[in-house]
């Protein structure tokens, strides 16, 4: 069975039989987050997670599902601070240094290696970071809810190992050999 990518564009909805939304990552997060919610697609994420589906946020995409993001420094326009769509109990600080590294990780989800890189502002924490997506070293990255729906992660490229994503996929419902 083949995976479908649908790139949902501005004025079109999340489809209703996605087994997976990702919300990538982002330069401008909070203004990022802000043109989602006009798109109304908070609510229909909102309509996918209560409906059995699966969303996985990476980078920008990760801060937004926590429960807030603060920019204390100005970093994206005005110092503020912004509710995040609350799916995962963490919240995110911009700061100004930027992390930028290739990244060789282990799915604490498979214990799978992921290979991937880092490209961000911020560091994000929180009770749901208690459960991270991966392992960078000794560091725990991202975070999962409790019930394993919404999953959160810096790593940018995890989905080029192919053991990973088999099992990721599988992990949410999509059949072997994809």
């Amino acid at each position: 069975e083949a995976v479908d990518v649908v790139f949902v564009k501005a004025g079109e909805p999340i489809p209703d039989r996605a087994f997976l939304v990702i919300i990538p990552g982002s330069k401008t997060t909070i203004s990022d987050l802000e043109a989602l919610r006009h798109q109304g697609w908070d609510g229909q994420l909102q309509r996918h997670i209560s409906g059995g589906g699966h969303v996985l946020g990476i980078c920008g995409g990760f801060q937004m599902l926590g429960r807030s993001i603060s920019d204390p420094h100005g970093i994206e326009g005005a110092a503020r601070t912004v509710a995040g769509l609350g799916h995962l109990n963490v919240e995110t600080e911009m700061r100004p240094e930027k992390t930028v590294r290739l990244s060789a990780a282990t799915s604490a989800l498979f214990d799978a290696p992921i290979e991937g890189y880092e490209i961000h502002l911020g560091e994000t924490g929180g009770p749901d970071s208690a459960r991270p997506f991966a392992h960078i070293g000794a560091k725990p990255d991202g975070a999962v809810s409790p019930g394993g729906q919404v999953t959160g992660t810096y790593l940018h490229g995890l989905f080029a190992n192919d053991s990973f994503r088999r099992q990721f996929l599988q992990s949410i419902g999509v059949a072997a050999g994809t």
